[in-house]
């Protein structure tokens, strides 16, 4: 009787203490369950893209990451009020933008800045107009912390979903835990982010050879596009391509054949740059008023623009460029000329060509993938 009353006091004394253990071992973030096993995300760079992409050695895209990262994207729990979401101010019927000049926050709080778009963000080695992030799990954190967009800590918005029945086994799919985290939360949106990849417009359908021409006024719009002006010599030219790369397909400031390094630009808004740009970042006199030329893919569906979203129109964008540049230390040697006004010498056709080649940028199937849209 006593050895079987040992016997059993030690059998449910080991029971408890191996579930104490699992238990602590199950909380420990750092800890992932024997039985983990993820599906890699096949991620193919489209034809004509840049071929070599840079995706952190710790955060390798998987399936269910990526699917969780498109869970959080759309998830408000993640803002203080739970009413905003990532997709709050990045819609995809807007190629990721929000329609607004300045972005508004959960409190009705303007932000100083224009909502950018999120494609192709794969290659893109500097984020924000200034550059002030240079990975995506480092910037996801910027939008959901700043009082004047979702204002919540991140640790608030973990504590929020970790009470929730749906997100820890979402984590453990993706991470090998229950126990959710700041880090894995920023891996997560990183990964979905990094799949909004628009490739296939109608120049995207040209280049690759699917269709054979544009239209006459098209073409003529993409060579002005890709024409350096030269008045002297009696040549008209928009020079776009200058800060907004048309040979590696993302028309950003990014150029691949200075190893993927990003070019931030005064474009002549104004002699007095209010919002320093660049150089509120580095802290030098030379960067101030600079900003990052963000794609000009999907550019048709983007409006208002610029960083302070001042234009509401292309139509106005390209007035600027032809009669409104602003001279200030800064400024783009490119809107300079050696005599005569700045900025570029533009007809009214040569802005409506410019306009319909802008056009051939839009990539519907991006704005419609349901892929990429809240999950139901």
């Amino acid at each position: 009787m006593l050895t079987s009353t040992l016997l059993r006091s030690w059998f449910f004394t080991s029971v408890a203490a191996a579930a104490l253990l699992l238990s602590a071992c199950t909380s420990d973030p750092d800890v992932v369950e024997e039985d983990f096993v993820t599906t890699p995300y096949q991620l193919v760079p489209p034809t004509g893209f840049p071929q070599a992409v840079t995706i952190p050695a710790d955060n390798q895209l998987t399936e269910e990451g990526v699917a969780l990262g498109r869970m959080l994207f759309y998830e408000t729990r993640l803002s203080r009020n739970n009413g905003m979401s990532c997709g709050s101010c990045h819609q995809q019927s807007k190629a990721f933008t929000d329609g607004k000049a300045l972005a508004v926050g959960v409190d009705g709080a303007t932000h100083t800045r224009h909502t950018m778009s999120l494609a192709n963000m794969l290659w893109e080695p500097s984020l924000n107009w200034d550059g002030a992030a240079t990975g995506l799990e480092a910037q996801a954190r910027k939008p959901i912390e700043n009082p004047v967009e979702m204002h919540q800590t991140l640790a608030e918005g973990v504590r929020k979903l970790q009470q929730t029945a749906l997100y820890p086994p979402l984590f453990r799919k993706a991470f090998g835990s229950t126990t959710i985290t700041e880090t894995n939360v920023l891996k997560a949106l990183a990964q979905f982010e990094r799949t909004l990849i628009s490739a296939n417009s109608k120049y995207d359908r040209l280049k690759r050879k699917e269709i054979s021409r544009l239209s006459a006024d098209e073409e003529a719009g993409r060579q002005l596009y890709l024409t350096h002006p030269s008045p002297a010599n009696n040549i008209v030219g928009a020079n776009c391509f200058h800060c907004h790369n048309e040979g590696n397909l993302l028309f950003s400031s990014t150029d691949y054949t200075r190893g993927a390094a990003a070019s931030f630009f005064n474009n002549g808004l104004d002699a007095n740059p209010a919002d320093a740009g660049r150089g509120g970042v580095t802290g030098l006199a030379s960067d101030r008023g600079k900003f990052r030329a963000p794609t000009l893919r999907n550019i048709a569906l983007t409006a208002p623009y610029m960083h302070d979203g001042r234009f509401q129109t292309l139509q106005q964008v390209l007035d600027h460029y032809s009669h409104g540049v602003q001279e200030s230390p800064t400024l783009d040697a490119a809107l300079r000329r050696p005599a005569g006004p700045l900025g570029l010498t533009l007809t009214a056709r040569d802005k409506s060509d410019l306009l319909a080649f802008l056009a051939t940028l839009t990539d519907q199937e991006f704005t419609t993938d349901p892929r990429l849209g809240p999950p139901h």
